[in-house]
This record gives C-alpha cells, structure tokens and sequence, in this order.
C-alpha cells in the first residue's frame, strides 16, 4: 500500500479548475479510494433513480443509461452509482436545474468547457448523476466502453487490476484517480467495437 500522495497524475486537472467548476465548498478526499465487488444490488438503485428523475423531468429526458462500473457485471466499483442523462440543452439550465433542485438532487459541478457537463449529487443514493447536451460525443464513448467491458472479460478483468493497483493510492482528489485510468480507458477503447453501441 502507498500511503504517499499521488500526484503522477493531478496535475491534467488540478484544483484550481477544480475550485472554479465546483459549485459549494469542495471537500479535498485525501484518502485511498474505496473499491466494492460487484453488486448485483447496483442495477436496482440505477432503476429506482432512473424512474424517479423519468417522474421528476418527463420529456426533458431524452436517453437515460447506467454507466460506470457499477453497470458492468463482474467488475469492481467505487459503490457509486454514475447515470447519464442526456437533455436536448445541458447549459440551458432554467429548463432543469430547478426542476431536479426541488426534487432533491445538488448541482455540484458545471464544466461549460466539457461538453457542457453538469453533475448532480442526491441525499439519499450515492449517484453522480452526469448531464449532457444531446450529440455531445462524451455520451457515445461512455457507453461504447460500459458495453464493450460487459462482453469483453479480459478488458474487463486489466481494467479492474489497474483500478486495484491505483485505489491503493491516497488521492488529494478523487478525480485524480479518474484521471489516472486515462491511458487505460483510451488503450481499451481503441479495440473496443463501435458497433456494440
């Protein structure tokens, strides 16, 4: 185990963007990440706050999908439940910032400059709730590489390994992390079949 910082890979996103896309006080995470075996109980959690935001925004919602590797079979997992949410305008935020507010959820983070991403938190499920524009290319990849790891078992099993070995890191920020599986990610979506979308 090293109980060093990590900062190979902090420095493609570092707190000063971090600060400015986060809205609210941001909690540095300082600390190893948490990795779960994976839990059948995950798909449930993903139904019942993809009916609930279905209920909540109606029409507005125009894909809905787990993503993340709490949707892959077999594969362990921050116990974090990512939903993508595709709306016809993210940065059109009056249409359903407010809408998802009232219902609970917090906007945490606004990133104009990634494809207009916005990200909720809700109270009661630990959910990233991801919101994109529609034909953003980030929803494409997303799911490409969610339905590439569930039928490919050997990508599934590196992916997990390099995962184990950087979860033993104590991250300043727990998208340090995210940003440290980038040149898995990209090395596992070059084989990974486009057609599996």
């Amino acid at each position: 185990m090293n109980t060093n910082k990590s900062s190979d890979y902090s420095s493609s996103i570092d707190n000063e963007y971090l600060q400015k896309v986060t809205i609210g006080k941001r909690k540095p995470h300082n600390a190893l990440i948490e990795l779960a075996e994976y839990d059948p109980n995950w798909v449930n959690l993903f139904e019942r706050e993809a009916k609930r935001i279905k209920s909540i925004l109606g029409n507005k919602v125009l894909q809905l999908e787990h993503v993340g590797s709490t949707s892959v079979p077999g594969l362990c997992a921050k116990p974090i439940i990512d939903i993508l949410l595709v709306v016809a305008d993210s940065s059109d935020e009056l249409s359903y910032v407010s809408i998802l507010e009232a219902a609970g959820y917090t906007l945490r983070i606004r990133e104009p400059e990634w494809y207009q991403h916005r990200l909720f938190k809700e109270p009661d499920t630990d959910i990233n709730l991801h919101v994109f524009s529609e034909g953003a290319l980030e929803i494409n990849k997303m799911i490409r590489f969610r339905n590439w790891l569930r039928t490919n078992r050997e990508d599934r099993e590196k992916y997990a390994k390099v995962k184990g070995e950087l979860a033993q890191n104590i991250w300043e920020n727990v998208q340090d992390y995210a940003d440290a599986k980038t040149d898995i990610v990209e090395e596992i979506m070059k084989r990974a079949n486009p057609n599996i979308l």
